[in-house]
């Protein structure tokens, strides 16, 4: 068995200086590494921003959905948790590439013999009253309807300056805070580990750590994918145990 768990790729983002070799990576990641996958788990913020209007779509992207694609119609399982950058897919992708598309704050798989908790993690962990907020505002029917009625020409260019400010803004953490975020953390999942018996793995992206630590308080592992902005780890499960690793083409 061979399933491969993805996040934070943020394909897209003004950020990452040159978007095209950022998604050739992705792209190339896919072709050498999943092609012979069971499944492949996309863990939230894989675009950087997207908002599917009911006949249109935004521009870019066409190599990755392609290779995806290619994977969907070879018989590759393909997942899709949204994000808070992603959060508006709806039916597009799942229509077109074959791919599930789920939008929870985590879902409960089992997968070979062992159980799962997989989530994007944006509602795992410590969070502020502001993001709480924007994410519930972003996920509200009626504001995303208000807002499929302004013209893309004003959204796309506002929501993408709005990412990069947000990023660029945010800074180095230090150490306590990072310990902090980190201590939050744990503590949340073992709580998710609890409510959920006979779990054996929680695996989440959004906090652009690499993280595989057991949970003080049960069994289980907690597994934090990091990110492609400046790890490039994904995990990776053989049917029996599951390992973060960093993708050197």
């Amino acid at each position: 068995m061979k399933v491969l768990f993805i996040s934070d790729i943020h394909l897209g983002a003004r950020y990452m200086g040159d978007t095209r070799a950022h998604e050739a990576r992705v792209v190339n990641f896919l072709r050498n590494e999943a092609h012979d996958a069971d499944s492949l788990y996309l863990l939230g913020d894989i675009l950087d921003y997207w908002f599917e209007y009911r006949n249109v779509v935004p521009r870019g992207f066409i190599r990755f959905f392609g290779e995806l694609a290619a994977l969907s119609d070879a018989g590759v399982k393909i997942t899709w948790m949204t994000g808070n950058h992603d959060i508006w897919l709806f039916d597009y992708l799942r229509d077109e590439l074959g791919i599930e598309v789920v939008d929870a704050p985590y879902i409960v798989r089992k997968i070979g013999t062992r159980r799962f908790i997989l989530a994007h993690g944006d509602r795992i962990g410590r969070t502020t009253a502001g993001f709480r907020f924007i994410c519930s505002l972003f996920r509200n029917k009626v504001c995303q309807k208000l807002y499929s009625g302004l013209h893309p020409r004003i959204t796309v260019p506002f929501a993408k300056a709005w990412s990069n400010s947000s990023r660029c803004g945010k800074g180095a953490i230090d150490d306590a805070e990072r310990k902090a975020q980190i201590h939050t953390l744990v503590e949340d999942a073992d709580k998710l580990a609890k409510a959920n018996p006979d779990i054996d793995f929680i695996v989440m992206g959004h906090h652009h750590i690499p993280l595989d630590i057991p949970l003080p308080q049960s069994s289980v592992r907690l597994i934090v994918l990091g990110d492609w902005i400046d790890n490039d780890t994904y995990a990776i499960f053989d049917g029996n145990d599951i390992t973060v690793r960093r993708y050197q083409p």
